[in-house]
């Protein structure tokens, strides 16, 4: 038996709004911003898959793909029919392409605004 269940995954970033909006763009849902005691929380509502929620962080820094000085501590995968296309699409939501040379391997690896290591997977 557990103990519980995952409630979201919880991304740290300069300008949660924003990133928030870049996921909405990605997977789906709506954003939601929270107020708790000064707190700036953007939880994005009514997307498929494990829930997202992403808080401000100053003076954050994104992590490196690949680097063990600036590990990115865990990643995102997004399921995807077209590589091609969905790749096509998150450059232009501000996404970065950290490593996609390979074209005959089922992911391919961005970097969200916030720096944020993400992966686009054939499906």
């Amino acid at each position: 038996m557990s103990i519980g269940k995952i409630g979201a995954v919880v991304l740290d970033c300069p300008d949660p709004v924003a990133l928030a909006r870049f996921y909405a763009e990605l997977v789906g849902g709506t954003v939601e911003q929270v107020e708790e005691d000064g707190d700036s929380w953007v939880d994005l509502e009514g997307a498929e898959g494990a829930a997202l929620a992403f808080q401000a962080a100053p003076g954050f820094v994104p992590p490196s793909w690949p680097s063990t000085e600036r590990s990115q501590q865990f990643h995102l995968d997004v399921t995807v029919e077209d590589l091609d296309a969905a790749e096509a699409q998150v450059l232009a939501l501000g996404a970065t392409v950290l490593e996609a040379e390979d074209r005959k391997r089922s992911f391919r690896v961005y970097a969200d605004p916030a720096g944020h290591p993400f992966c686009l997977c054939a499906c």
